[in-house]
């Protein structure tokens, strides 16, 4: 099984990224390749832009890696109640090239913040969003106090609760 992990965050320190790599770890026997959005880093969507720019080959990259997957797992950043500008554009030059731009892969949702929130509001943007383009969500977790959950030094989740939820949910998503 190929897992495709990823934070919809360009921040080089992202939370989303260690959640994202820590929540596709606790895959059993599954072949894990985390992606930086950095590496897909496009201007700014427009109408013009993609006259002038046609159909960008980061694009295409970005869609030939989610085809490869069997899962996937994106931890999603929340800027504004939303989702951020670096995940929406390259989501944006991707759905130009193919509508289909999750293909209806098997999807696991996280979030998580600094805040009380924990990505919350990010997971309902994207919830009434991927589905649109081909986002196949079978579940979704967020988790609020990154700072006082998630230990650096192991990169684990330390808060009890917490993990065992996200354990349980992915055991639920492996059967």
């Amino acid at each position: 099984m190929k897992i495709i992990a990823f934070a919809g965050s360009s921040s080089k320190n992202s939370i989303n990224k260690k959640f994202a790599i820590y929540t596709s770890s606790l895959f059993k026997d599954a072949d894990v390749e985390i992606l930086d959005l950095n590496d897909y880093e496009l201007p700014l969507f427009s109408v013009d832009k993609e006259a002038e720019l046609g159909k960008p080959e980061l694009a295409k990259k970005f869609l030939d890696k989610l085809a490869s997957a069997d899962i996937l797992v994106l931890s999603l950043a929340e800027h504004n109640a939303g989702l951020t500008a670096a995940f929406k554009n390259i989501y944006d030059w991707a759905s130009r090239q193919d509508k289909n731009v999750f293909q209806e892969k098997p999807m696991l949702l996280t979030a998580t913040s600094p805040g009380r929130g924990g990505g919350r509001n990010a997971i309902e943007a994207a919830k009434i969003s991927l589905p649109k383009y081909g986002g196949n969500i079978k579940e979704t977790f967020f988790m609020p106090s990154f700072n006082e959950n998630f230990d650096l030094e192991t990169g684990k989740i330390s808060n009890e609760e917490y993990d065992n939820h996200l354990k349980e949910i992915i055991k639920n998503f492996s059967a």
